[in-house]
C-alpha cells in the first residue's frame, strides 16, 4: 500500500469551539482517554492501561491492570464519560479470559470429523486451509466457499473480513453474527433516515421528560445504562417499559406494559392512533420533514386500540396511557433492542417506533430522539465496513455500481472481479444442508449456541467438507471443525469499536498473546498471502488496516476519514459521521431537521401487523421468548469459563407464571416443534402466563435455541428468537449443563465449572413474585 496524501500527520488536538461544535459536543468528548503511555500505578510496578469493555455496545472505559511481566492481572473502572467509573459483573471478570487456563495456544486439524482434533504446526494448518479452499472452489466454484465474521471483532478486522472474502476468496459468501443482533433495526433506520446508527448520544437520555424503553431488559443486557435511565428519573422523566417480562427495569417504570410476544407493532399502530385522535401529533413537524405521513396515517386507523389491546392481551385504557405521556412530554425519546428487533415483523417493528417518534415531533433534539441499543461491542461498527452480505466499507451497497466502483479503485481490483451479494447467516446454512456452500471459515461467531434450530444448523455445518473457525477458546462450533486457529482476545490487540451512539472508542494492547497466538489480522492476511493475494493484504498491524479504513469510508453517509487513534485517545471517543481530522463528530443527528436521504426528509413507512411464524394451537397454546441473563454474554463461550459468572448464574432455567402448578426448581419440559428440554422451573408473577422465557447462553441440551425457530425477517433476515408456539409439562428429570469444550488433552478448568450441577434455577432479580431458593 502507499500512504494517503491526504492523511493527517500524527496528533494533532482539536479545541472545542462551542460556536462550531454541535450542541453536546463538550459532554459527549469530556473523557479520560488518555494514551496508555501516560498511565502508570504507584504500587508493586504494575501499569494500568485504559482500554474499553469487550462484552456489550455500551463500552464502559476500564483499566487493565498489567503486572511488571507485562501480563494482565486486574481490572479497574474508569472515569470515562461513558460509564463514570461503573462496570458490570461481566465487565469486572472480562479480563479473567485474557490468561485463561482454556486458552487456545496451538492450531488444531484433523482430516475428517472422524478423527479426535490434534494439536499442529502453524504451516500445517494454514497449507491444508489453503489446499482445501482451492480444493472446493476448483471443483465447485467460487461461491461454494463462504466465511462468517462476528460484530465483537474490532472494525478494522470486520473490514479484513469484508475484503479477505470478496478480494482473496472471491466469493458472494460472507455475513457476520451481527445479522442475529441489529439487522432489523438498521433496515429501518436505512429505509426511514437513510442512515443507519442511533440519533441521539447516551448523554441526551439525562435531559429528557419521557423514556419509553422496548424490548429492552437494560438492567441485565446493559446495566450500567442503567445510570442514564436513572439520572433522567432522577429530573421528574416518566418511563414506559414495553416487556413481556417485568424486567429490573420493567418493575421501576410508570408504566409497564406486558404485551404478548410477538404484536409490537400493533401496539405502536394503536398508540399512534390514539395520538392522531387527540390532537397530539406535531403536524407543523410532518408537514416540513416527513413523507408518507397520509398513508401512514391512514393504517393507524385500522388499529384502535380496542383492537390492539385483543390483539397484545394488554388493557385499551394502557395503550391510551402510553400514548398521552409520551406525546404529551416536552422532550421524549424512545430506545429499542432485541425485544422488538427479533422477529419476522422486526423492520415494522421498529418503523412503528420511528412513526410514533416523528409523529410527535421527537426527532434530533437535545432529549429528544430515537435510537438502539447494540448487544455486542462493535454491534454498530461490526456492520458499517463490509463483512454483512449486501454491504461495502463506509455502509456502500454492493447493488450499486458507484459504490463498487469506487471501492475496486481503493482495492485496486477489477470491478468485473467484485462479487455480488450474498446472503444472510441463517440462508447460509441452509445453503450448507443443500451443498451449495462446501466449505466455510468462521471468526468471532458460535453458531452452535446462537443460531435458532440448532438441529439445521448442525446439519448445515456437518455438510461441509471443510470447515476452519478462529477463536481464543474452543466453543461448541470450533469443536467440530476441520482446523482451529488460536487467535488473540482483545486485550493483545489495538483497534476501534462504535458503540450504540455511533462513538467510535479505541482499545488500546494491554500484553502480548500467548507464544503460538496470533492475531486475526495476520491469519487473514497470511491465508490471503497463501491463496496469492498477498498485495492487496500488505498490513503490518491493525493501525495500517484502519488507515485503509478511513480511506475506504471517506465520502460516504459512514464517514470514519476524520477519526485517528490518536484523536480517539485524546477525546475518548469521536462519533461519525467525521469527515476531516478538524470535524468534531456528530453525537446527534438530524439537528437541522434534515436526514440523509437526498430530499432531506424522514420517509415514514406504513406498517402492517402479521401474526408470528410458528401457530400456535392446542398443542402449541404458549409463547417461548428468549432473552440474556445478567452474568453471561451471548453464545457463552467466554462467559461459561468465568467462575463468579459461572457461580452467580450456573445454568438456564424456565420462567414460569404460578398459575402453571409448578414449584420452584421442579423440572419443565418445554416443547416446541423443533423439540423439546428440561429446565428447572423459575416460578414468578413477573411474566405472563401465557410466556414462558428461557436464556440463551447455553449449548444443547440446555440451549434455547434448540426450540426456536429458524424464520425470518423477509427483509431484513433476522431470525424470530423471541417469539414461537410452544407448550410446557411436568417432568422427571432436569437436562444437565455441559462443561465447556476445551482442546485435546485439556479437562475444563474445575474452578468455574462447580456451580453448573446445581440443579436449581439461579437466585433472580427477574422480578416480584420470584421464588426463593430454598
Amino acid at each position: 500500500m502507499t500512504a494517503d496524501p491526504r492523511a493527517p500527520q500524527p496528533h494533532a488536538v482539536v479545541p472545542i469551539d462551542p460556536a462550531l461544535a454541535p450542541p453536546g459536543t463538550r459532554a459527549f468528548r469530556d473523557a479520560g482517554g488518555i494514551p496508555a503511555d501516560r498511565w502508570h500505578a504507584d504500587q508493586n510496578g504494575e501499569t494500568l492501561v485504559p482500554t474499553h469493555c469487550c462484552f456489550c455496545g455500551v463500552q464502559c472505559g476500564m483499566y487493565l491492570r498489567v503486572d511488571r511481566g507485562g501480563k494482565v492481572f486486574g481490572v479497574e473502572p474508569r472515569n470515562h464519560d461513558i460509564n463514570r467509573m461503573r462496570l458490570c459483573p461481566k465487565g469486572i471478570n472480562a479480563y479473567q479470559q485474557v490468561n485463561h487456563p482454556d486458552r487456545l495456544t496451538v492450531p488444531l486439524m484433523r482430516r475428517s470429523r472422524d478423527e479426535p482434533l490434534r494439536e499442529v504446526s502453524w504451516d500445517e494448518a494454514l497449507d491444508f486451509t489453503v489446499a482445501e479452499i482451492r480444493r472446493i472452489q476448483q471443483t465447485y466454484g467460487n461461491d461454494a466457499f463462504g466465511l462468517l465474521g462476528g460484530a465483537s471483532l474490532f472494525s478494522e478486522k470486520t473490514y479484513l473480513v469484508g475484503k479477505f472474502a470478496r478480494v482473496a476468496l472471491r466469493t458472494r459468501h460472507v455475513d457476520y453474527n451481527g445479522r442475529l443482533c441489529m439487522v432489523s433495526a438498521a433496515g429501518a433506520n436505512k429505509l426511514a433516515f437513510n442512515i443507519d446508527r442511533a440519533g441521539n448520544p447516551f448523554s441526551d437520555i439525562l435531559l429528557t421528560d419521557c423514556l419509553l424503553i422496548a424490548g429492552s431488559n437494560v438492567g441485565e443486557c446493559f446495566p450500567v445504562m442503567t445510570q442514564y435511565v436513572w439520572g433522567a428519573r432522577d429530573r421528574g422523566a416518566g418511563l414506559i417499559v414495553i416487556d413481556p417480562r417485568e424486567t429490573a427495569i420493567a418493575r421501576t417504570a410508570d408504566i409497564h406494559v406486558a404485551l404478548k410476544p410477538g404484536t409490537d407493532s400493533a401496539f405502536f399502530n394503536a398508540v399512534l392512533n390514539v395520538v392522531i385522535a387527540e390532537g397530539l401529533t406535531d403536524e407543523a413537524y410532518l408537514a416540513a420533514h416527513a413523507t408518507g405521513w397520509a398513508e401512514v396515517k391512514a393504517k393507524a386507523a385500522e388499529y384502535p386500540p380496542s383492537r390492539a389491546a385483543e390483539i397484545c392481551g394488554v388493557p385499551a385504557e394502557q395503550i391510551v396511557q402510553v400514548a398521552r405521556t409520551f406525546a404529551r412530554a416536552p422532550k421524549a425519546m424512545a430506545w429499542h433492542a432485541r425485544g422488538i428487533e427479533h422477529h419476522s415483523q422486526g423492520v415494522e417493528n421498529c418503523l412503528a417506533v420511528i412513526n410514533l417518534c416523528t409523529a410527535t415531533g421527537h426527532i434530533g433534539k437535545p432529549g429528544a430522539g430515537y435510537g438502539t441499543l447494540t448487544g455486542q461491542g462493535n454491534g454498530q461498527g461490526g456492520r458499517e465496513h463490509g463483512q454483512k452480505s449486501d454491504l461495502l466499507p463506509g455502509g456502500r451497497s454492493i447493488n450499486n455500481d458507484e459504490h463498487r466502483r469506487q471501492i475496486c479503485e481503493i482495492w485496486g481490483i477489477e470491478e468485473s472481479e467484485l462479487p455480488p451479494a450474498g446472503t444472510s447467516m441463517m440462508e447460509m446454512v441452509w445453503q450448507m444442508q443443500r451443498r451449495e456452500i462446501r466449505g466455510l471459515i468462521g471468526i468471532c461467531n458460535n453458531p452452535f449456541v446462537s443460531l435458532p434450530n440448532y438441529k439445521v444448523v448442525k446439519e448445515g455445518y456437518d455438510a461441509t467438507e471443510f470447515h476452519a473457525q478462529f477463536d481464543f477458546f474452543l466453543s461448541e462450533t470450533a469443536a467440530n471443525a476441520h482446523v482451529v486457529f488460536p487467535v488473540t482476545t482483545w486485550a493483545e490487540d489495538e483497534g476501534v469499536m462504535a458503540n450504540a451512539e455511533a462513538r467510535v472508542v479505541k482499545h488500546n494492547k494491554a500484553q502480548d498473546p500467548p507464544p503460538g497466538v496470533r492475531t486475526d489480522t495476520w491469519v487473514m492476511c497470511e491465508l490471503a498471502r497463501r491463496l496469492g493475494a498477498g498485495d492487496k493484504f500488505a498490513f503490518a498491524d491493525s493501525r495500517a488496516v484502519f488507515d485503509e479504513l478511513r480511506i475506504a469510508s471517506a465520502g460516504t453517509v459512514n464517514d470514519y476519514y476524520g477519526i485517528t487513534y490518536e484523536r480517539l485517545e485524546e477525546t475518548g471517543g469521536i462519533a461519525w459521521p467525521c469527515p476531516s481530522t478538524d470535524h468534531p463528530g456528530t453525537p446527534r443527528l438530524f439537528e437541522d431537521g434534515r436526514t440523509y436521504h437526498p430530499d432531506g426528509k424522514i420517509h415514514l413507512q406504513v406498517v402492517e401487523w402479521h401474526p408470528p411464524m410458528d401457530p400456535y394451537d392446542d398443542e402449541h397454546p404458549m409463547s417461548l421468548t428468549t432473552g440474556r441473563t445478567v452474568a453471561h454474554f451471548l453464545s457463552g463461550n467466554q462467559t461459561r469459563r468465568l467462575g463468579a459468572l459461572v457461580e452467580q448464574t450456573p445454568r438456564p432455567w424456565a420462567e414460569v407464571h404460578p398459575s402453571h402448578g409448578f414449584r420452584n426448581g421442579e423440572p419443565v419440559r418445554v416443547v416446541t416443534r423443533r423439540g423439546s428440554e428440561v429446565f428447572p422451573a423459575l416460578v414468578t408473577e413477573a411474566i405472563r402466563p401465557d410466556t414462558v422465557f428461557i436464556p440463551y447462553h447455553w449449548p444443547v441440551p440446555t440451549a434455547a435455541n434448540a426450540l426456536t425457530i429458524d424464520a425470518l425477517d423477509p427483509r431484513s433476515k433476522i431470525p424470530e428468537y423471541k417469539v414461537c408456539a410452544c407448550r410446557i409439562e411436568h417432568a422427571e428429570r432436569i437436562d444437565e449443563v455441559p462443561a465447556p469444550p476445551v482442546a485435546p488433552g485439556h479437562v475444563a478448568y474445575p474452578e468455574t465449572q462447580v456451580s453448573r450441577t446445581d440443579p436449581l434455577p439461579p437466585t433472580s432479580p427477574q422480578g416480584r413474585g420470584t421464588s426463593e431458593r430454598s
